[in-house]
C-alpha cells in the first residue's frame, strides 16, 4: 500500500500514463493529485455546463431558455414545471394542428392527453386520461394553449376523477374508507387506490 493515495479519478488517470518509477515518488503523487482534484473539478463544471443545453437537465439554464423564448421567468416554479413550460414554447412553434395541441398539453401533463375538435361549436377539448384531478401546472398550460390557437376557437377541460365503479371494485367498507383519513381531494383524485 502506498503512503501517497491518489484520490483523483484524473490523477489515477494521469498517473497510468508515466513510466512505472514514477509510482513510488512522493512529489510526482503529490503533483498528481492536485491537478488530478482541478481537472476533476474543471470536468464537473464541464459538465455542468453541458447540462443547461438540454431542457431536461437544466437547472440554473432555465433562466436562459426562458430568455431566449421570451417566457416571463417563472423562477419560484419548481423546476420540473419551468421545464414544461419551455418545452411546450418550443414545441408549439408552427402551424397549429390538433397534434401539435396534444403534444404542447402533453409536455405539461406527462401523461396522455385526447385532444378533440368540435368545429360546429368552434371549440377544441382537452382531456387528460391518465393523470386525475387538476394538473400543478394547469394555468401554464391554458396560458400556453391560449397563445397558440386560432383566436375563433375555445377550449374545454375535461379532467379525470375516481368514478363509482372503481371504488366499488376495492370492496370496501364506510368505515374501512373513513379510516383511511382521505382529504375530499385525494379521495376524487384516486391516489390512494394503488395501496
Amino acid at each position: 500500500m502506498n503512503v501517497y493515495p491518489i484520490n483523483s479519478v484524473r490523477g489515477q488517470e494521469m498517473l497510468t500514463y508515466l513510466p512505472r518509477f514514477y509510482e513510488t515518488s512522493r512529489m510526482t503523487r503529490s503533483l498528481l493529485e492536485a491537478e488530478g482534484m482541478e481537472l476533476d473539478r474543471l470536468r464537473k463544471a464541464m459538465d455542468e455546463v453541458l447540462n443547461q443545453f438540454f431542457v431536461n437537465t437544466a437547472t440554473w439554464g432555465l433562466d436562459r431558455w426562458e430568455q431566449e423564448l421570451n417566457i416571463m421567468s417563472t423562477a419560484g416554479k419548481p423546476n420540473d414545471q419551468r421545464r414544461s413550460v419551455i418545452k411546450s414554447r418550443i414545441r408549439g412553434i408552427g402551424t397549429v394542428t390538433i397534434s401539435l395541441i396534444k403534444n404542447v398539453a402533453e409536455s405539461y401533463d406527462g401523461g396522455t392527453v385526447e385532444v378533440t375538435e368540435q368545429p360546429s361549436l368552434y371549440q377544441f377539448t382537452v382531456k387528460f386520461i391518465d393523470t386525475r384531478g387538476i394538473p400543478p401546472n394547469i394555468e401554464d398550460l391554458k396560458s400556453a394553449l391560449e397563445e397558440i390557437k386560432p383566436a375563433h376557437l375555445t377550449i374545454k377541460y375535461e379532467f379525470r376523477y375516481l368514478i363509482w365503479d372503481e371504488l366499488d371494485a376495492k370492496n370496501l367498507t364506510w368505515d374501512q374508507l373513513d379510516a383511511r383519513n382521505l382529504t375530499w381531494d385525494e379521495f376524487e383524485t384516486g391516489g390512494w387506490l394503488a395501496d
